[in-house]
């Protein structure tokens, strides 16, 4: 099993600070929240350094996938 990111939009506050530092991996929805569009876009390691450590609310979160 891998993971995947995935945006809670009911935490986001719509900062921007993962479009920014990722935007392979997000982009900001119609609705002003983050959303994870292209999840294999970066490494895990990457999106947790940049996205899901850094996010002040906390919002992004890991999904296990199956592999195929």
């Amino acid at each position: 099993m891998s993971k995947a990111p995935w945006v809670d939009e009911a935490k986001c506050t719509g900062c921007g600070l993962c479009v920014t530092n990722i935007p392979a991996v997000f982009r900001l929805a119609d609705n002003g929240k983050a959303e994870c569009y292209n999840p294999t876009g970066a490494t895990e390691q990457k999106i947790k350094e940049a996205a899901v450590d850094v996010c002040p609310a906390q919002c992004i979160l890991w999904a296990a996938t199956a592999d195929e």
